[in-house]
This record gives structure tokens, C-alpha cells and sequence, in this order.
């Protein structure tokens, strides 16, 4: 049976992270449009934590994201075999869950859609399971990465648990990165995040040549490490698990075509994403207001402005993707750790810059000048390799 087609101005299909904030940033700006959110999941957001710097979000924009903020800290730590550090650059965190619940908040019922297969998509039009039919003004693809082979990638690989403990952890604040554990698989560090008296949100990070994920193993070393700080695990609230690209170069011509061709893409499908910590919230924050100023919301023109922000965006990473080849191909596995320890000895600055994807040529220079961590003949051909 084919269900009643349905028209609106704006069809978002995707309803995580990139394609919710269109959606609230369309809500709030632009009321007089019709919208609709299109998730194939049972609610939006999927099962995520997203943390972000405040300096990440320029202070006019900051009014998307408050709602949505679950936790906040004062400031974060970093420990390497070496050093550590604490620095003052405010953090928060946004559940999954309570993104959902805004979602449904700010915007009607006829608006949301869930449990839907999208089955094509083109700049004014969505297809749907049953064929039903969104004609809409513009369309917009969230739904995640495109076809990464047309990108050359290392990868970010996590499995992060939120445990419930049966004492206080005492922790005020994050910790980054805990790089002092064993090295395994590339550069490996912990996570952790205090929510509340007695709960730890907890990550084991890597940074590794090959995607393959085993989340058994990284339980196991999750456990250890909450051990061996001596907290008492109750029970396990959630799980997370992902697997993230970090680009080191590619066609991204090729990468966006390969993602629904001529229909505008954000988040991940769009490339969007900070290129060293694979993180995209803050891209997908400045893409949503910068979707709602649009005066045309035309198919067409979304998807030239859209890729003309995505070509920008690759532009201003290239200093990035190339410290990610010296990190990949210019130090061992087991070494990787001591360019980031290098890294945040630092101006806090400097660092908050460097995550907001906002480096400057002074930083630049920064970055790179002194005794290096790795050898220097590995790190100039790893700055000049291709694609493998």
C-alpha cells in the first residue's frame, strides 16, 4: 500500500547529531518554514555522548547547543608518560537521550519522523519504504559517511561505557587523555568524563592504522583500568562503540558525489568533521545557522552552498591532514603518544585553536618547530606520501 505523500520546504534526512541541530536551528530561525526529520532509528541521536570545548562555538551560536547540554566541567586534564597537565578551556557534554527529548520538544509530531527506511534521495525529493514520497522544497543528507574509499584514512576507534560505581570517584573534572596505559594498536588513550558523585563515563581510544574494531577486547582493558583506579563498578548504564576517519587526504570531489551525488550533505556526508580528532560538532553547529541564514532553500542551491562550504572546510584542513600523515606514517605505533605529548606542553591558546580548527600560520610554525618527537627524514616523507 502506498502511504499519502507529503510536502514540506526542508527535508532533513538523518536525525543524529548534524541533521537534529538543522532541524532545531530551522525551528528557531526560521518558524514559517515546514520541516521534516527522518531517522531509520527509534529516536534521534542514536546512543552517543558528544563533548565539545566552549571555545569550539563562537558566542553567537551558543544558544543552539545550551539546551542541550547534560554536563559542564570548569576545565580538563592530560597525562602522558611525561607530563601532565591541567588547562582551563570550559567542556560539556550532550546525551543522546536528552537530545532526543529537545528534539521532541521543539518541534511539532508531523515534523519528526521515525522507523523510516529512506530509500532515494535527490535535491527536492525523499522516497521512502511503502513509496511514500516528501516533496520538498530543498533536501538535505545527514545520514552519516559517504563512501570512505575515496578518502585516505587512518582511524579513530573507541568503545566507551558509562558505569555506575558503588562509592565516589572524587574526579572534578575530565581527563582528556590518559595516554600513561599501555600502548596497543597505534596511539591509545583513556577518556573519562565524571557524571555526578558516582558515575564515570569511560573510553578506551586508539588511533590505528586499520578500522577493525574488537569492543570485547576494549571491555576488558575498560575494567582493568577503572580497577586499577581503584573504582568499584556496580553495574554498566550504556555502551558506546564507533569507528571514525581520520583523513589524511582523498578526492573530495569523488567522496561527495559518492554520498547521494547532487543533493547537499552535512555532517559526515559532507566531510565536515575537525580532520585530527575526527570530531564534528562544532562544524555541524556553524552548518546548521549557516543553513537557516540561507534566503533560498531551493535543492539546488543548498547543495552548491553546502558544497561550497565543504570545499572551504577541506582548504582550511590541509595543515591538518598533513599532521595526521606524520602521525600515521612518520612515527611507530607505540611512539605516536609523544607528538601529542609535545603537543600539550603548548599555549592554551594555542590548543584551543588547534580544536576548533581554527590554527593560525604563527601556530603552524609553532607546531612544527623544535627538536621533533619522531625522526625528521620519516616526518618529511610522511608529509609528502599519497595515498596508499
Amino acid at each position: 500500500m502506498t502511504l499519502e505523500n507529503i510536502k514540506c520546504d526542508v527535508a532533513i534526512v538523518g536525525g543524529g547529531l548534524a541533521g537534529g541541530l538543522i532541524a532545531l536551528a530551522l525551528a528557531k530561525m526560521r518558524p514559517e518554514l515546514q520541516i521534516v526529520l527522518i531517522e531509520q532509528g527509534q529516536s534521534f541521536g542514536g546512543n552517543h555522548i558528544w563533548s565539545y570545548f566552549a571555545s569550539d562555538i563562537l558566542p553567537e551560536h551558543r544558544w543552539l547547543t545550551a539546551p542541550l547540554v547534560t554536563y559542564g566541567w570548569s576545565g580538563y586534564d592530560v597525562n602522558f608518560p611525561a607530563h601532565s597537565r591541567s588547562l582551563d578551556n570550559i567542556y560539556y557534554s550532550i546525551e543522546s537521550e536528552h537530545f532526543d527529548r529537545v528534539l521532541r520538544k521543539e518541534l511539532p509530531a508531523s515534523s519528526l519522523m521515525l522507523g523510516r527506511e529512506v530509500k532515494a534521495v535527490s535535491p527536492r525529493l525523499v522516497v521512502l519504504d511503502g513509496a511514500q514520497r516528501i516533496n520538498a522544497g530543498g533536501v538535505i543528507d545527514a545520514r552519516g559517511a559517504g563512501d570512505l574509499n575515496h578518502l585516505d584514512c587512518g582511524w579513530q576507534k573507541f568503545t566507551g561505557q558509562l558505569m555506575q560505581l558503588s562509592e565516589p570517584h572524587n574526579l572534578t573534572k575530565p581527563i582528556i587523555m590518559d595516554a600513561t596505559v599501555d600502548q596497543h594498536d597505534g596511539y591509545r588513550f583513556v577518556y573519562v568524563l565524571p557524571f555526578g558523585m558516582d558515575k564515570l563515563f569511560i573510553e578506551d581510544t586508539y588511533y590505528s592504522d586499520k578500522p577493525n574494531h574488537d569492543p570485547r577486547i576494549l571491555r576488558q582493558r575498560l575494567a582493568a583500568y577503572a580497577d586499577e583506579k581503584g573504582w568499584k563498578v556496580e553495574r554498566i548504564l550504556r555502551e558506546e562503540n564507533g569507528v571514525l576517519p581520520v583523513v589524511m587526504g582523498g578526492d573530495l570531489e569523488s567522496y561527495w558525489n559518492s554520498g547521494s551525488g547532487r543533493t547537499a550533505k552535512a555532517g559526515a556526508r559532507g566531510a565536515f568533521f575537525q580532520p585530527v580528532t575526527s570530531y564534528s560538532l562544532p562544524d555541524a553547529v556553524r552548518n546548521a545557522i549557516f543553513i537557516a541564514e540561507q534566503p533560498d532553500l531551493d535543492g539546488d542551491r543548498l547543495n552548491l552552498a553546502l558544497r561550497q562550504q565543504a570545499e572551504k572546510h577541506w582548504r582550511k584542513g590541509t595543515f591538518f591532514r598533513m599532521l595526521n600523515r606524520m602521525l600515521f606514517r612518520g612515527a611507530d605505533g607505540a611512539d605516536r603518544y609523544k607528538i601529542l605529548e609535545r603537543f600539550y606542553r603548548l599555549q592554551p591558546d594555542l590548543i584551543e585553536r588547534f580544536y576548533t580548527g581554527n590554527t593560525t600560520v604563527g601556530d603552524m610554525v609553532r607546531i612544527l618547530s623544535g627538536k621533533p618527537p619522531i625522526s625528521i627524514g620519516r616526518a618529511i616523507k610522511a608529509i609528502w606520501s599519497k595515498k596508499r
